[in-house]
Parts: structure tokens; C-alpha cells; sequence
């Protein structure tokens, strides 16, 4: 099984978008997958709840802060996509790290995001279990406008990161709908999702890496 740390300090940065899209991606793929809810919101949790009727469910759990997250996944589970808490503090991820094979970081492009999450990353980048081993961590750039100048000095203040840049989302009010469905942008094949899709695909690839 493969356990991937959705994480970030920042509230609204869209962990629980990546979260999601990520399950229904290996749930569509033909992988048993687990999204485990770290948040007392439930967000992840509600998603998984509504897809459970659809072709490609997955199952959602409830774990609290700090417990042992993946410890009562079912066996035969191929892929266990953790879903933190918004604020979560360095000391807890490194708890997670212990069980987890990788990390991504959603980050929006808005100077008080990068503020928010410029410090994480230095007090992560110290963490000694990481300066031992290179451990695998991205870093997503979420809800873009590409075409922003804003955008663009985000994303190159970013790459100035100790972590690699691996994708850039698009901002589209469609994953809102498709959440609140159930859905991911990889249950629908019109020209418009391919687009969103191909944002995803880096990431996919820098993931595939852990098989």
C-alpha cells in the first residue's frame, strides 16, 4: 500500500480538491483506495459518502488528529490518500511522515498563502528524519489563473522552495460541482476535464514514481 500525505498550514489551500481528485483518480485506475479524513469538517469524508454509489467508490474514513491514520485500513488497499487538518503544525506531520511514502503541499497563489507556508517549509525542510533521507515532497500551486501576473510571480516565488513545483491547478468552479457530487475530473472524458486532467498529469507522473 502506498500512503500519500495531503498537507499544508494553510486553510482554503485545497487539500481536500488534491484529496479527492487523487482517490477517484487510483479508484478509476482499478486500485482499492482508502481516503482517510483528518478534519473535523468531514469534507473528504462527505465525498466519499456520496460516491459510494458511483462505479468507481472509495472508501472514506474518519481519524483523529495524531492517531495512527492508516492503521485500520482494510488490507488489499492499494493506495491511502490522508487528508490533514487545516493548520496542521510541523510536529504532527512528522508523526505522519512515520507512515506515509510521500507528501504534497497544495498552495494557493495569494502572497499571504506563500507568507503562511514559506515558514512550514523551512521548519519541514530541518526536520531530521528529512535531512537523512531524500523523502519524497511536492509541492502543488492550486486554483491559478495562469494568464495573472499575480499568478506568475507565485508560482516563480514558489520554485524558489526547498521543494519541487510538480503541478499547477487551474482555478475552475467545476471541481466545486463535481465535489459536490461525488466526482473528480477524471469520471467525465469531455474536451474541457482532458484540460484539467493534463494539469494533474506531473503529478500522477512524480507519484508513479513510488510504484
Amino acid at each position: 500500500m502506498r500512503t500519500i500525505l495531503i498537507a499544508s498550514p494553510k486553510g482554503g489551500c485545497g487539500k481536500t480538491t488534491v484529496a479527492t481528485n487523487l482517490a477517484a483518480f487510483y479508484a478509476a485506475a482499478g486500485k482499492e483506495t482508502a481516503l482517510i479524513d483528518c478534519d473535523r469538517q468531514g469534507s473528504s469524508l462527505h465525498w466519499a459518502e456520496k460516491r459510494s454509489v458511483l462505479a468507481h467508490p472509495v472508501l472514506g474514513m474518519a481519524a483523529k488528529p495524531g492517531s495512527k491514520v492508516a492503521a485500520k485500513v482494510p488490507s488489499g488497499t492499494k493506495r491511502c490518500i490522508v487528508d490533514t487538518a487545516a493548520g496542521i503544525r510541523v510536529s504532527e506531520v512528522a508523526e505522519l511522515l512515520e507512515a506515509a511514502d510521500a507528501l504534497v503541499i497544495p498552495v494557493m497563489p495569494s502572497v499571504i498563502d506563500l507568507e503562511a507556508t514559506e515558514a512550514f517549509f523551512a521548519e519541514l525542510a530541518q526536520l531530521p528524519a528529512l535531512k537523512r533521507k531524500k523523502f519524497p515532497i511536492a509541492i502543488v500551486a492550486n486554483r491559478t489563473k495562469p494568464w495573472t501576473n499575480a499568478t506568475q510571480m507565485a508560482v516563480a516565488r514558489l520554485k524558489e522552495s526547498p521543494f519541487p513545483v510538480v503541478a499547477e491547478l487551474r482555478d475552475s468552479q467545476g471541481y466545486v460541482l463535481l465535489a459536490g457530487l461525488g466526482k473528480s475530473v477524471f469520471d467525465y472524458h469531455s474536451e474541457q476535464t482532458r484540460s484539467h486532467q493534463d494539469d494533474w498529469a506531473p503529478l500522477l507522473k512524480w507519484l508513479k514514481k513510488l510504484d
